[in-house]
């Protein structure tokens, strides 16, 4: 298996930057299109357990579009062969005044419809001294 193709590498980095750009403007829509529809998609959620498209749909619908901003870092999108891939990053939103840090993992398939999230993490802990070392805020 080949890892991180050029080529697929620039496919998933453009799918997280629709991403992330739909989550910050609250664009629903297209946060709907990158996750799977299927039942068996998921995202564990900062407060959340989600199970199925159906329920990743319903959270978005009724989520406040409030607070949304946020910057990235240490963001890492590693392919495998032509199909697969994990895209991880670490987030910051000004509201939370500093010492907080969010994580991020999705994991993206290639289907005959494009690629999707299969299956996402979230959460938010207080900023080890090791992330604050690592690189810039972007």
């Amino acid at each position: 298996m080949e890892v991180d193709l050029p080529d697929v590498l620039a496919e998933v980095t453009a799918q997280f930057a629709r991403y992330e750009k739909a989550l910050v403007e609250n664009d629903v829509a297209v946060l709907d299109e990158l996750f799977r529809a299927d039942p068996r998609t998921l995202r564990y959620g900062i407060g959340e357990n989600l199970y199925g498209y159906d329920a990743i749909m319903a959270f978005r619908a009724a989520r406040s579009p409030v607070g949304l901003m946020r910057s990235t870092a240490q963001t890492v999108i590693t392919a495998y062969g032509r199909d697969a891939a994990v895209a991880s990053t670490l987030f910051y939103r000004d509201a939370w005044g500093g010492g907080r840090v969010g994580r991020q993992m999705q994991t993206w398939v290639r289907f005959p419809e494009g690629w999707k999230i299969v299956a996402a993490h979230v959460s938010i802990i207080d900023e080890p001294k090791s992330s604050k070392d690592m690189g810039q805020k972007t």
